[in-house]
């Protein structure tokens, strides 16, 4: 799942890198919680619960059967 979910997310990088940010997998658990840390721009970012939700959480939940929630750790 880990391959995939690295996949989806070079989808949104971009976009991200466009903006000075990138995001980074940090972990997936059993029960399909992605956590991931947004780097750059984007972890100081007032928008990036934003991105993180409507964002990277939507394309993972597209792509990627089993994902449940995507969080973002520190």
């Amino acid at each position: 799942m880990k391959e995939q979910i690295e996949a989806a997310l070079d989808e949104v990088r971009p976009t991200l890198l466009a903006d000075g940010g990138n995001v980074e997998l940090v972990d997936v658990s059993d029960d399909g919680v992605v956590s991931v840390k947004l780097v750059g721009a984007c972890g100081s970012c007032p928008m990036s619960t934003v991105t993180l939700k409507m964002g990277i959480e939507r394309i993972l939940l597209e792509k990627v059967p089993g994902v449940k929630e995507v969080v973002q750790v520190p």
